[in-house]
């Protein structure tokens, strides 16, 4: 290599580690110069609460939910009761309308023999004298003056306990979440119990229903003991001052003996806080006579204080309201009359009467 090309392979190389240098230093913070702040990460945005619908009137404005039970039994019977002539087949068609609607057999030979005895006193007849009529028995058979009442109300500086039963696949959870809602609504404070441990997200479930009118949610580990976290809700609950405790419990149905020993043991542990002052249980409505003997083992196992009737619009069997409260000797609290999350309403006789009759 010749001496012109070594000097000129030797400046390329010192221009080339002059400028790593100052690369290098451009790299360094200069003394007295402010760190770059940690980027933070995003926060977490909490779900927006919710304002629950008005509770009061909600059955009377979802009552076109409840089509399909007018047509076949309100309608049917006004129409078969307003023929010009009754005779015996027009009643086998009566007791037959009430039969496949649920009314249950004991309740419908009542029904149809009241009937029978009012219509030959009334004589001559129209859809007009009939209704009246009609509506005061259907009223009469569903039972106006039953206290329905939900028995939430603190008091001794304790919550309300609310124990929420029923099998899997009734909307059970469902219910509970859209039970806050009405309490919510009533101006209550609520506090979630997810006793339900054996159902796979039934605790995250709860959790999103919770989140969204603000109530906060116990919950323990999947396939945890059900009785520990509805204790520790209830403790919780009347260490936070909250109004109510609302506890979702385990729907196995598997055998009698261990749906008994779960319910009875989450009882037993609830009430060394005082008393549980409701015991809900949830039916479907569309399971119509099955839905029955559910109820039997339930009312065998705790003390039901109420039925929540859901899907009661997806249902022609409008009659289960009779047949359950006949079957329990409890009254029917609420009926679950759409998927919305305020379809769910207190349960009114009226109401309920008058959207089966129609307009």
């Amino acid at each position: 290599m010749d001496t012109l090309t070594l000097v000129i392979v030797l400046a390329v190389l010192a221009l080339v580690l002059a400028g790593t240098g100052v690369a290098l230093v451009g790299r360094r913070r200069p003394p007295g110069s402010v760190a770059e702040a940690p980027v933070s990460p995003s926060p977490r945005l909490e779900p927006s609460v919710e304002t629950p619908e008005p509770v009061a009137g909600r059955l009377t404005r979802l009552r076109s939910r409840l089509g399909g039970s007018q047509r076949t039994l309100g309608r049917g019977l006004l129409a078969l009761l307003s023929r010009e002539r009754l005779d015996e087949d027009t009643w086998d068609e009566v007791e037959e309308v009430l039969i496949t609607a649920d009314v249950g057999v004991a309740a419908t030979q009542e029904l149809v023999e009241r009937l029978r005895t009012r219509v030959k006193d009334l004589g001559a007849r129209d859809t007009a004298q009939v209704r009246p009529l009609l509506r005061e028995e259907l009223l009469a058979l569903v039972g106006p003056d039953v206290d329905r009442a939900l028995h939430t109300t603190p008091a001794d500086g304790r919550p309300a306990v609310v124990l929420v039963v029923g099998v899997n696949g009734t909307g059970k959870t469902t219910t509970v979440g859209k039970l806050a809602r009405v309490l919510v609504a009533d101006g209550r404070t609520v506090l979630l119990g997810a006793a339900d441990t054996f159902r796979a997200a039934a605790a995250d479930q709860l959790q999103t229903w919770g989140e969204r009118v603000g109530a906060p949610v116990v919950r323990g580990p999947e396939a945890g003991d059900p009785a520990s976290v509805a204790f520790d809700a209830v403790k919780q609950g009347s260490e936070g001052g909250y109004d109510v405790v609302l506890v979702d419990t385990a729907g196995r149905l598997q055998n009698k003996v261990g749906l008994m020993d779960e319910l009875g043991k989450v009882k037993r542990v609830v009430e060394k806080h005082g008393p549980v002052d409701e015991v809900l249980l949830v039916l479907d409505a569309t399971t119509g006579q099955n839905g029955l003997v559910q109820a039997r083992v339930f009312a065998e196992v705790v003390d039901v204080t109420g039925i929540v009737l859901t899907k009661l619009d997806g249902s022609a069997k409008g009659g289960i309201v009779v047949a359950v409260q006949r079957e329990l000797g409890v009254p029917v609290k609420l009926v679950g009359l759409g998927e919305g999350p305020d379809d769910l309403a207190p349960f009114e006789p009226e109401a309920f009467v008058d959207a089966l009759l129609g307009d």
